[in-house]
Protein backbone atom coordinates (compact mmCIF):
# COMPACT_ATOMS: atom_id res chain seq x y z
CA UNK A 1 0.00 0.00 0.00
CA UNK A 2 2.95 2.33 0.48
CA UNK A 3 3.15 2.90 -3.27
CA UNK A 4 -0.48 4.03 -3.33
CA UNK A 5 -0.02 6.45 -0.43
CA UNK A 6 3.20 7.79 -1.95
CA UNK A 7 1.40 8.29 -5.26
CA UNK A 8 -1.39 10.19 -3.51
CA UNK A 9 1.17 12.34 -1.72
CA UNK A 10 2.97 13.17 -4.94
CA UNK A 11 -0.31 14.00 -6.69
CA UNK A 12 -1.28 16.37 -3.87
CA UNK A 13 2.08 18.14 -4.09
CA UNK A 14 1.68 18.39 -7.86
CA UNK A 15 -1.85 19.77 -7.49
CA UNK A 16 -0.54 22.40 -5.10
CA UNK A 17 2.21 23.46 -7.49
CA UNK A 18 -0.29 23.64 -10.36
CA UNK A 19 -2.34 26.09 -8.33
CA UNK A 20 0.73 28.18 -7.67
CA UNK A 21 0.89 28.47 -11.45
CA UNK A 22 -2.81 29.40 -11.53
CA UNK A 23 -2.11 32.13 -8.98
CA UNK A 24 0.75 33.49 -11.09
CA UNK A 25 -1.41 33.55 -14.21
CA UNK A 26 -4.75 34.59 -12.75
CA UNK A 27 -3.53 36.84 -9.95
CA UNK A 28 -5.95 37.78 -7.22
CA UNK A 29 -5.29 38.32 -3.52
CA UNK A 30 -2.64 36.35 -1.65
CA UNK A 31 -4.36 36.88 1.69
CA UNK A 32 -7.94 36.18 2.61
CA UNK A 33 -10.37 33.28 2.66
CA UNK A 34 -10.72 33.26 -1.14
CA UNK A 35 -7.29 32.94 -2.73
CA UNK A 36 -5.34 30.57 -4.95
CA UNK A 37 -2.85 30.49 -2.08
CA UNK A 38 -5.06 28.00 -0.25
CA UNK A 39 -5.07 25.12 -2.78
CA UNK A 40 -1.36 25.78 -3.36
CA UNK A 41 -0.24 25.68 0.27
CA UNK A 42 -2.67 22.98 1.39
CA UNK A 43 -1.82 20.76 -1.58
CA UNK A 44 1.93 20.94 -1.05
CA UNK A 45 1.76 20.69 2.75
CA UNK A 46 -0.74 17.83 2.86
CA UNK A 47 1.05 15.97 0.09
CA UNK A 48 4.36 16.27 1.87
CA UNK A 49 2.71 15.14 5.11
CA UNK A 50 1.30 12.02 3.43
CA UNK A 51 4.73 11.16 2.02
CA UNK A 52 6.29 11.81 5.42
CA UNK A 53 3.94 9.65 7.47
CA UNK A 54 4.13 6.83 4.92
CA UNK A 55 7.90 6.79 5.46
CA UNK A 56 8.30 7.68 9.14
CA UNK A 57 5.51 5.39 10.37
CA UNK A 58 7.70 2.44 9.35
CA UNK A 59 9.98 3.30 12.28
CA UNK A 60 7.05 2.95 14.70
CA UNK A 61 5.57 -0.21 16.21
CA UNK A 62 2.00 0.49 15.18
CA UNK A 63 -0.78 -2.04 14.92
CA UNK A 64 -2.80 -1.82 11.71
CA UNK A 65 -0.26 0.62 10.29
CA UNK A 66 -1.78 0.48 6.75
CA UNK A 67 -5.14 1.53 8.24
CA UNK A 68 -3.71 4.57 10.06
CA UNK A 69 -1.56 5.71 7.15
CA UNK A 70 -4.41 5.12 4.72
CA UNK A 71 -6.83 7.10 6.89
CA UNK A 72 -4.37 10.01 6.97
CA UNK A 73 -3.78 9.86 3.20
CA UNK A 74 -7.47 9.65 2.31
CA UNK A 75 -8.48 12.40 4.75
CA UNK A 76 -5.69 14.62 3.38
CA UNK A 77 -6.85 14.01 -0.18
CA UNK A 78 -10.44 14.88 0.70
CA UNK A 79 -9.31 18.05 2.50
CA UNK A 80 -7.27 19.25 -0.47
CA UNK A 81 -9.98 18.32 -2.96
CA UNK A 82 -12.67 20.27 -1.11
CA UNK A 83 -10.45 23.30 -0.50
CA UNK A 84 -9.54 23.29 -4.20
CA UNK A 85 -13.20 22.95 -5.20
CA UNK A 86 -14.14 25.98 -3.12
CA UNK A 87 -11.25 27.99 -4.54
CA UNK A 88 -12.48 27.33 -8.06
CA UNK A 89 -16.01 28.27 -6.99
CA UNK A 90 -14.63 31.53 -5.61
CA UNK A 91 -15.98 31.03 -2.08
CA UNK A 92 -14.35 30.36 1.31
CA UNK A 93 -13.85 26.74 2.35
CA UNK A 94 -13.53 26.66 6.14
CA UNK A 95 -16.35 28.10 8.31
CA UNK A 96 -18.49 28.84 5.23
CA UNK A 97 -22.14 28.22 6.14
CA UNK A 98 -23.69 30.50 3.50
CA UNK A 99 -25.46 27.70 1.61
CA UNK A 100 -26.34 24.06 2.33
CA UNK A 101 -23.56 22.89 -0.01
CA UNK A 102 -21.00 25.21 1.58
CA UNK A 103 -22.03 24.08 5.06
CA UNK A 104 -21.69 20.41 4.08
CA UNK A 105 -18.18 21.07 2.74
CA UNK A 106 -17.17 23.02 5.86
CA UNK A 107 -18.42 20.21 8.12
CA UNK A 108 -16.61 17.60 6.02
CA UNK A 109 -13.40 19.61 6.32
CA UNK A 110 -13.84 19.76 10.09
CA UNK A 111 -14.46 16.00 10.24
CA UNK A 112 -11.39 15.39 8.10
CA UNK A 113 -9.36 17.49 10.51
CA UNK A 114 -10.60 15.27 13.32
CA UNK A 115 -9.35 12.19 11.46
CA UNK A 116 -5.92 13.80 10.99
CA UNK A 117 -5.69 14.61 14.70
CA UNK A 118 -6.72 11.06 15.65
CA UNK A 119 -4.02 9.57 13.41
CA UNK A 120 -1.40 11.96 14.79
CA UNK A 121 -2.32 11.01 18.36
CA UNK A 122 -2.24 7.27 17.60
CA UNK A 123 1.17 7.49 15.91
CA UNK A 124 2.63 9.70 18.65
CA UNK A 125 1.54 7.24 21.34
CA UNK A 126 2.99 4.36 19.29
CA UNK A 127 6.27 6.23 18.81
CA UNK A 128 6.81 6.36 22.57
CA UNK A 129 6.45 2.60 22.97
CA UNK A 130 9.63 0.56 23.17
CA UNK A 131 10.89 -0.31 19.71
CA UNK A 132 13.65 -2.94 19.60
CA UNK A 133 16.09 -2.75 16.74
CA UNK A 134 15.79 1.00 16.25
CA UNK A 135 18.91 3.10 16.82
CA UNK A 136 18.56 5.51 19.79
CA UNK A 137 19.22 8.50 17.54
CA UNK A 138 16.41 7.52 15.18
CA UNK A 139 14.12 6.70 18.11
CA UNK A 140 14.67 10.19 19.54
CA UNK A 141 14.11 11.81 16.14
CA UNK A 142 10.88 9.91 15.52
CA UNK A 143 9.50 10.61 19.00
CA UNK A 144 10.36 14.30 18.84
CA UNK A 145 9.01 14.54 15.30
CA UNK A 146 5.64 13.07 16.21
CA UNK A 147 5.45 15.23 19.34
CA UNK A 148 5.94 18.35 17.24
CA UNK A 149 3.37 17.10 14.72
CA UNK A 150 0.92 16.76 17.59
CA UNK A 151 1.72 20.34 18.61
CA UNK A 152 0.90 21.46 15.06
CA UNK A 153 -2.42 19.62 15.28
CA UNK A 154 -3.22 21.32 18.59
CA UNK A 155 -2.65 24.76 17.07
CA UNK A 156 -4.76 23.74 14.07
CA UNK A 157 -7.57 22.59 16.34
CA UNK A 158 -7.46 25.88 18.25
CA UNK A 159 -7.70 27.79 14.97
CA UNK A 160 -10.75 25.77 13.93
CA UNK A 161 -12.36 26.14 17.36
CA UNK A 162 -11.94 29.92 17.24
CA UNK A 163 -13.59 30.09 13.85
CA UNK A 164 -16.46 27.81 14.86
CA UNK A 165 -17.17 29.95 17.93
CA UNK A 166 -17.50 33.02 15.71
CA UNK A 167 -19.81 31.19 13.30
CA UNK A 168 -22.04 29.96 16.13
CA UNK A 169 -22.26 33.44 17.64
CA UNK A 170 -23.26 34.90 14.28
CA UNK A 171 -19.95 36.51 13.28
CA UNK A 172 -19.55 34.69 9.96
CA UNK A 173 -17.09 37.13 8.40
CA UNK A 174 -14.97 37.36 11.55
CA UNK A 175 -14.60 33.57 11.52
CA UNK A 176 -12.47 33.83 8.36
CA UNK A 177 -9.88 36.04 10.06
CA UNK A 178 -9.98 35.42 13.81
CA UNK A 179 -7.56 32.49 13.82
CA UNK A 180 -5.06 33.54 11.16
CA UNK A 181 -2.52 34.81 13.69
CA UNK A 182 -1.86 31.20 14.74
CA UNK A 183 -0.97 30.04 11.23
CA UNK A 184 2.83 30.43 11.74
CA UNK A 185 2.67 28.36 14.95
CA UNK A 186 0.78 25.61 13.16
CA UNK A 187 3.12 25.66 10.17
CA UNK A 188 6.45 25.72 12.01
CA UNK A 189 5.61 22.52 13.92
CA UNK A 190 4.07 20.69 10.95
CA UNK A 191 7.12 19.24 9.21
CA UNK A 192 9.50 18.50 12.09
CA UNK A 193 8.31 14.91 11.77
CA UNK A 194 10.16 14.85 8.45
CA UNK A 195 13.17 16.98 9.36
CA UNK A 196 14.34 15.18 12.50
CA UNK A 197 14.04 11.56 11.24
CA UNK A 198 15.65 12.67 7.96
CA UNK A 199 18.61 14.02 9.92
CA UNK A 200 18.92 10.79 11.92
CA UNK A 201 18.73 8.78 8.70
CA UNK A 202 21.49 10.89 7.16
CA UNK A 203 23.71 10.58 10.23
CA UNK A 204 23.32 6.80 10.13
CA UNK A 205 25.13 6.95 6.79
CA UNK A 206 28.16 8.70 8.25
CA UNK A 207 31.13 7.21 10.10
CA UNK A 208 30.08 8.85 13.38
CA UNK A 209 29.43 6.39 16.23
CA UNK A 210 25.91 6.12 17.60
CA UNK A 211 26.61 8.14 20.75
CA UNK A 212 27.74 11.09 18.61
CA UNK A 213 24.73 10.72 16.33
CA UNK A 214 22.44 10.72 19.34
CA UNK A 215 23.98 13.95 20.66
CA UNK A 216 23.69 15.60 17.25
CA UNK A 217 20.04 14.62 16.91
CA UNK A 218 19.42 15.89 20.43
CA UNK A 219 21.05 19.21 19.60
CA UNK A 220 19.03 19.50 16.39
CA UNK A 221 15.83 18.66 18.25
CA UNK A 222 16.32 21.33 20.91
CA UNK A 223 17.34 23.90 18.29
CA UNK A 224 14.22 23.18 16.26
CA UNK A 225 11.94 23.19 19.30
CA UNK A 226 13.31 26.51 20.55
CA UNK A 227 12.90 28.07 17.11
CA UNK A 228 9.34 26.75 16.81
CA UNK A 229 8.52 27.91 20.34
CA UNK A 230 9.79 31.41 19.53
CA UNK A 231 7.67 31.56 16.37
CA UNK A 232 4.65 30.31 18.32
CA UNK A 233 5.15 32.85 21.10
CA UNK A 234 5.25 35.67 18.57
CA UNK A 235 2.11 34.31 16.90
CA UNK A 236 0.25 34.05 20.20
CA UNK A 237 1.30 37.60 21.06
CA UNK A 238 0.09 38.84 17.68
CA UNK A 239 3.56 40.08 16.72
CA UNK A 240 3.99 39.96 12.94
CA UNK A 241 6.87 41.02 10.73
CA UNK A 242 4.99 39.80 7.67
CA UNK A 243 1.41 38.62 7.22
CA UNK A 244 0.49 35.36 9.03
CA UNK A 245 -0.08 33.57 5.72
CA UNK A 246 3.34 34.60 4.42
CA UNK A 247 4.99 33.75 7.75
CA UNK A 248 3.42 30.29 7.74
CA UNK A 249 4.62 29.68 4.19
CA UNK A 250 8.15 30.78 5.08
CA UNK A 251 8.24 28.59 8.20
CA UNK A 252 6.84 25.48 6.54
CA UNK A 253 9.00 26.03 3.47
CA UNK A 254 12.17 26.44 5.52
CA UNK A 255 11.61 23.32 7.63
CA UNK A 256 10.42 21.05 4.83
CA UNK A 257 12.99 22.40 2.38
CA UNK A 258 15.80 21.67 4.83
CA UNK A 259 14.41 18.18 5.38
CA UNK A 260 14.26 17.43 1.65
CA UNK A 261 17.84 18.69 1.33
CA UNK A 262 18.96 16.37 4.13
CA UNK A 263 17.27 13.40 2.46
CA UNK A 264 18.88 14.29 -0.86
CA UNK A 265 22.29 14.42 0.81
CA UNK A 266 21.62 11.02 2.36
CA UNK A 267 20.74 9.61 -1.06
CA UNK A 268 23.95 11.05 -2.45
CA UNK A 269 25.94 9.32 0.28
CA UNK A 270 24.18 6.06 -0.55
CA UNK A 271 25.08 6.48 -4.19
CA UNK A 272 28.70 7.29 -3.38
CA UNK A 273 28.98 4.21 -1.17
CA UNK A 274 27.49 1.97 -3.85
CA UNK A 275 24.40 1.35 -1.75
CA UNK A 276 21.94 3.32 -3.88
CA UNK A 277 19.46 0.47 -4.08
CA UNK A 278 18.63 0.74 -0.39
CA UNK A 279 15.40 2.49 0.56
CA UNK A 280 15.27 5.51 2.88
CA UNK A 281 13.26 3.29 5.17
CA UNK A 282 16.46 1.60 6.24
CA UNK A 283 17.55 2.74 9.69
Amino acid sequence: MNRLWNLLGLLLVLAGLVHLGVFVVDGGPWEGAVSWRKPFTFGVSFGLSVLTLTWVSQFVRLRARPFWVGAFAIASTVEVALITLQAWRGVPSHFNMETAADAAIARTLAAGGGVLVAVAVAMTVAAFRAGPGLAPSMRLAVRAGFATLLAAMVFGAVMIARGVVEVVTGNQQLAYTVAVTLKPAHAVFMHGVLLLPALAWLLARTPHPEDVRLRLVGLATWTYVMFAAAVSALALAGVTLVSPSTASLLCAGAISGLAVGVLALGRLKQWQSGDADRSPTAS
